[in-house]
């Protein structure tokens, strides 16, 4: 396939990365052939000279996008107006039927009890996800897994930006065949762009993507160091679980803290207002809380998605029930998607 002769310069750097807009995804610096580019401080940077292939501007979540492209590559189709939160075959809550999975699980650990029963049955054999910092408590780092005892450790919600997209390139140095990528909305666009570019080498032993629902990442520093710690006097190591149920709740062997998310909105990543995705919309299954108690909200999108839920409900790993059509946590799906289909001008 061939591309735009366009520069890192003229293309991601001028659009992308002084506007403010760069999600730190690091899909340029992965996709780059000539190791152009290195990732520093969670943004692309030019190390050496470009040499003007424009596979970056191809792959960036933020340049140049085109939602009609994306849908129509993914389902065939492009979104209706009446979809709020895109296209999608199913809707289910769920939750995993293991205690264990429960407890280290975000909500209803859907997707840890996915990923454990995908690699039991053969159906990947690593998964790109979000791993624990050892030094920094919730400071999330992406990891390959290949292991159970891997997945579990990587389980629950970090809401830090991690680029799992360098666990993807590790996957690939490593010729895994089969992998499952869980991310947020905008790497499961630099995905999808990948896969439209061609770029094989990257995204062939990608076998599905869960997406993870998403308002916006915080800044460690800020809301963790900060607010929790400096202003809260909560010890960072003591931190067990941390859930956003219109505010965050950060459990602790003693017991749980409200943090009211007005006091702890400047901390949040300014370039998460440019988005314009709360659900995940290209991913095979998104998933988020949306508010439920013990239960993941599931959007099922595609047939790879479907036939994988379906599987799983098969083998007794998950037990779900239907979304009623008044269910408060569709109307917020609605509601916070609605509300991200606006994302903030230049």
């Amino acid at each position: 396939m061939s591309f735009a002769e366009i520069s890192f310069e003229d293309s991601l750097k001028k659009s992308v990365v002084n506007t403010g807009k760069c999600v730190g995804c690091g899909a340029c610096v992965v996709v780059c052939p000539f190791k152009c580019l290195e990732y520093v401080d969670g943004k692309p940077v030019l190390m050496k000279e470009c040499k003007v292939c424009g596979i970056c501007a191809r792959v960036c979540p933020q340049y140049e996008w085109s939602w009609s492209e994306a849908e129509n590559f993914v389902f065939g189709r492009k979104r209706r107006a009446e979809e709020d939160f895109g296209v999608y075959r199913r809707l289910v809550l769920a939750r995993a039927k293991n205690t264990k999975t429960l407890r280290v699980g975000q909500d209803g650990g859907v997707v840890t009890a996915l990923l454990l029963f995908a690699l039991k049955k053969g159906i990947i054999d690593s998964a790109a996800v979000s791993g624990k910092n050892k030094e920094k408590p919730f400071y999330p780092i992406p990891r390959m897994s290949t292991l159970p005892e891997e997945i579990l450790e990587c389980a629950g919600t970090k809401y830090f930006y991690s680029p799992n997209m360098f666990a993807v390139a590790e996957g690939a140095k490593r010729k895994k065949a089969c992998m499952a990528f869980i991310g947020t909305p905008c790497q499961i666009r630099a995905i999808r762009k990948m896969q439209i570019a061609g770029l094989k080498k990257c995204t062939a032993s990608i076998k599905f993507l869960v997406g993870l629902l998403c308002s916006e990442c915080f800044n460690y520093e800020g809301l963790m160091e900060k607010h929790i710690h400096g202003k809260l006097g909560i010890n960072l190591g003591d931190i067990i679980k941390m859930n956003i149920k219109g505010k965050i709740l950060v459990t602790t062997k003693s017991g749980v803290t409200t943090v009211p998310l007005a006091d702890v909105r400047r901390y949040a990543r300014k370039s998460c207002r440019f988005c314009d995705d709360f659900s995940a919309e290209l991913a095979d299954i998104s998933v988020g809380g949306l508010g439920l108690d013990g239960w993941t909200f599931v959007i099922v999108r595609t047939e790879a998605g479907e036939k994988l839920l379906e599987e799983a409900g098969k083998a007794g790993v998950l037990q779900t029930k239907p979304v009623e059509k008044d269910d408060s946590a569709l109307n917020l799906l609605v509601k916070l998607s609605r509300k991200k289909r606006v994302p903030v001008s230049e």
